[in-house]
C-alpha cells in the first residue's frame, strides 16, 4: 500500500506540472535508465503502479459509494482493464491454422485444476450463450470470481505453479516474477468490495480494453484527505489480518474437533473393556464361592458316609462272628465265590481305568482352564492404570484368602480324620482277607480228610448204610441250614459291593480336595505376585513425586528467569519496517509478527516455531532465536 501512495504523489506531481502524462520525477529517470538495460522490467514495474493505483482507488471509491459496485462504475471497469494487461504481459503467442492465438484464457482455465472450488465458475463460463472468443470468456472469469471474493485465492494458486505457467508466459513475464505476487496481495483487500455484476447481457468479446489515467489525477483538496485514506487503509488491513487469522482458526477448531472424537472413540472402548474386565472377576468370585459350597457339601457327605459305613462294618463284624461255625460246610461254595469275586475285581480295575481316563480329560480341562486363566492375566496387566480399584480388591481378596485359609485347615483337618478312617478299614479289610486264606487252609485239610474218608467209606460202607437214615434226616436240616447261610452270604457281598464303591468315591473326593489344595496354592501365588505388583507401583509413585517435586523446583528456576526477561520492551507495529532476522522488508505479502518471548516483530519464516511458555501453558509463537535459546535452557536443566 505504501508503494501505491508513492505512485499516487508521483502522478499528483506530473498534474501539477500540466503534463499528460506521468511526471518525470528522479525515479522516472530511473526507470529510464532500467529501460535502456532491460525494457521487459521497466513494463513490469509499470503495470505493478498501475495495478496499485486502480485497486487503491476502486476501494477507496467503493467505501465512498456504499460498498455495492455494477458493472457500469468506471474504477470497477479500470480495475479490469488493469488485470487483463497484467495477465496479457509475456504471453507466449501460439500459432493455428488462421492466424496467430494470444489470450489469457489458457493460463485461467488451470486453475480448474489447481483449486476445485473454481470449477463452478468455469463451468458458468462456458455455458454463457453470448460469449465466443477466449478473451471474452476471460472477461466473464474475472467478473465472477471477483463476485466471489477469491480472484486473490485464485491466482495466488496459479502462481505458485511456476512450470504450468511456463506453457503459457516467457521467462520475463509479470506472472513469473515477484511483481505478479505482489499484484497477488494487494488484490486480497478487493474481499471488502460487494459487486453485483450481470455478465450475460454485457458484450465482452468486443471490449477495448485502455486505460484511463485521468481518474488517477488528483487535486490539491484530495491531498487534504491524506489521513483519512491512511485510516481507511489501515483499517482494510486490519481487516485482512483478522480474515487470515479465521481462516487458521477455523482449521485448528476443525483439526481439534476431529482430535476429540477419537479421543472419545478411545475412552468408550477403554470404558468397555473395563467394564468386561469387572465383569469376569466378578463372574470368578461367584464360581470361587460356588466350589466352596461344593467342598463342604461333599466334606458332609463323606462324613455321613463314613459313620455309615463304621455301623455296617460293626452289624458285619458281629454277624462274621456267628457264621464262623457254619464256615466248614460252605468251602466248595466259597471257592467259587471268590472266582466269582475276582471277576468282579477284575471289572472294577476296568472302572478304575475308565475313571483313569476321566481323570486325564480332567486334567486336559484343567489346562484349558488355566490358559483363560493366563488369557485374563494379560487383560489384567493392561488395566494398570486403575491401580487403586485393584488395590480395594486386593484388600478384599486378602481378607477372603485368610477365610479361605482357615476353611482349608478346618478341611485338612476332616481330611485327616477320613484318612484315619480309611486306614482303619483297610487294615480291616486285610484282618478279612486272612480270615479267607485261613478258610482255604482248611478246605485244603478237609479235602485230604476227605480222601481219607473215602478210604474208611469203603470199609465202613456197611456200617454207614445203617446210618444213612440218620444222615439223610441231617442233610435236610443242614440243607435248610444252607439256604439260610446263602441268602446271608449274598447281603454280605451286596454290602462289600457298597463298600468298595463307598471307598472310591472317598478315594476320587480325595483327589478332588488335593486339587483344590493346588488351586489354593496357586491362587496364594497369584495373590503375592499381586502384593509385589502393589508394592512395586507404591515405589514408582514415591519416584513420581520426587521428579514432580524436582521439576516444580525447575518450574520455580525457569519464573525466575523468566522474571528477569520480562523486562524487555513490547515492540508496536509501526516501529518496525523490517524483520529483525532477515531484515526483508514487510508487505502485504510479507506480514508482521510478535514473538511472544522477546517482543521483538519478525516475518513468518522468521517466527514459525511454537513453546509454552511460563505466562501462557499452550503453545505461543517463538522467533527462531528464543526458540533455540529455550530449548538449550531445557535440555541443560534436565539431568
Amino acid at each position: 500500500m505504501e508503494e501505491a501512495e508513492e505512485g499516487w504523489r508521483k502522478a499528483v506531481k506530473g498534474a501539477k506540472a500540466g503534463s499528460t502524462s506521468l511526471s518525470c520525477s528522479g525515479s522516472c529517470c530511473s526507470s529510464l535508465a532500467m529501460a535502456v538495460k532491460d525494457p521487459t522490467a521497466v513494463e513490469r514495474t509499470n503495470l505493478l503502479n498501475m495495478a496499485k493505483l486502480s485497486i487503491k482507488g476502486l476501494i477507496e471509491s467503493a467505501l465512498s459509494f456504499g460498498r455495492t459496485l455494477d458493472s457500469d462504475y468506471p474504477p470497477l471497469q479500470q480495475f479490469f482493464v488493469v488485470m487483463e494487461h497484467c495477465l496479457k504481459h509475456g504471453l507466449k503467442v501460439k500459432k493455428s491454422f488462421l492466424s496467430y492465438n494470444k489470450t489469457i484464457w489458457g493460463p485461467l482455465e488451470l486453475v480448474e485444476k489447481l483449486y476445485p472450488e473454481a470449477e463452478e465458475i468455469a463451468a458458468s463460463v462456458r455455458d454463457l450463450p453470448g460469449l465466443k472468443t477466449p478473451l471474452g470468456r476471460a472477461r466473464a472469469w474475472l467478473r465472477l470470481a471477483l463476485m466471489q471474493k477469491k480472484m486473490a485465492d485464485y491466482l495466488r494458486c496459479l502462481i505458485f505453479q511456476k512450470e504450468l505457467l511456463g506453457e503459457f508466459y516467457e521467462y520475463h513475464a509479470l506472472m513469473m516474477e515477484e511483481e505478479g505476487a505482489v499484484i497477488v496481495g494487494l488484490l486480497v483487500g478487493l474481499n471488502v468490495i460487494d459487486a453485483n455484476l450481470c455478465v450475460k447481457g454485457e458484450d465482452l468479446d468486443s471490449q477495448v480494453g485502455v486505460i484511463d489515467f485521468s481518474m488517477y489525477l488528483k487535486n490539491e483538496d484530495d491531498i487534504e484527505s491524506k489521513e483519512r485514506n491512511d485510516h481507511i487503509a489501515a483499517i482494510l488491513d486490519q481487516k485482512n489480518y483478522v480474515e487470515e487469522l479465521n481462516r487458521q482458526l477455523n482449521s485448528t477448531v476443525s483439526s481439534l474437533h476431529t482430535r476429540v472424537d477419537s479421543l472419545e472413540k478411545s475412552n468408550t472402548k477403554l470404558i468397555e473393556e473395563l467394564a468386561i474386565a469387572k465383569n469376569n472377576i466378578i463372574k470368578l468370585q461367584e464360581e470361587n464361592h460356588h466350589l466352596r459350597s461344593e467342598n463342604t457339601l461333599i466334606l458332609m457327605k463323606t462324613q455321613h458316609h463314613l459313620e455309615v459305613n463304621k455301623v455296617d462294618a460293626e452289624a458285619e463284624l458281629q454277624t462274621y462272628k456267628h457264621s464262623r461255625q457254619s464256615l466248614d460246610d460252605m468251602y466248595s461254595e466259597a471257592h467259587r465265590q471268590l472266582r466269582e469275586e475276582s471277576q468282579l475285581r477284575q471289572d472294577i480295575e476296568n472302572e478304575l481305568m475308565v475313571q483313569v481316563g476321566m481323570k486325564h480329560e480332567i486334567e486336559l480341562a484343567m489346562k484349558l482352564l488355566e490358559k483363560d486363566i493366563h488369557e485374563k492375566q494379560d487383560t489384567l496387566i493392561s488395566l494398570r492404570q486403575q491401580l487403586e480399584e485393584v488395590k480395594g480388591i486386593n484388600v478384599e481378596m486378602y481378607k477372603k484368602l485368610q477365610v479361605s485359609d482357615d476353611s482349608l485347615k478346618e478341611k485338612n483337618e476332616i481330611i485327616g480324620r477320613l484318612e484315619d478312617k480309611t486306614n482303619q478299614i483297610t487294615a480291616t479289610m486285610k484282618q478279612l482277607e486272612q480270615r479267607l486264606q485261613q478258610a482255604e487252609k482248611a478246605q485244603m485239610e478237609a479235602e485230604s480228610e476227605d480222601k481219607k474218608f473215602k478210604q474208611d467209606y469203603m470199609s465202613k460202607s456197611e456200617s454207614l448204610l445203617k446210618d444213612i437214615t440218620q444222615k439223610e434226616k441231617q442233610v435236610g436240616q443242614l440243607e435248610t441250614d444252607l439256604k439260610i447261610e446263602r441268602e446271608w452270604r449274598q447281603t454280605m457281598e451286596e454290602d462289600l459291593k457298597r463298600e468298595k464303591e463307598t471307598s472310591s468315591s472317598l478315594k476320587t473326593e480325595t483327589k478332588q480336595i488335593i486339587t483344590l489344595k493346588k488351586e489354593f496354592l496357586k491362587l496364594q501365588e497369584k495373590n503375592k505376585q499381586l502384593k509385589n505388583l502393589c508394592h512395586d507401583q507404591e515405589e514408582a509413585l514415591q519416584e513420581l513425586a520426587g521428579k514432580l517435586s524436582e521439576s516444580k523446583l525447575k518450574i520455580e528456576d525457569i519464573k525466575e528467569a523468566n522474571k528477569t526477561l520480562q523486562g524487555q520492551v513490547w515492540l508496536k507495529d509501526k516501529e518496525a519496517t523490517h524483520c529483525k532476522l532477515c531484515e526483508k522488508e514487510f508487505s502485504l505479502s510479507r506480514r508482521k509478527h510478535h514473538c511472544r518471548n522477546c517482543g521483538e516483530i519478525f516475518c513468518n519464516a522468521c517466527s514459525d516455531n511454537e513453546l509454552p511458555l511460563p505466562s501462557s501453558p499452550k503453545p505461543v509463537r517463538v522467533c527462531d532465536s528464543c526458540h533455540a535459546l529455550l530449548i538449550q535452557r531445557c535440555s541443560s536443566s534436565v539431568p
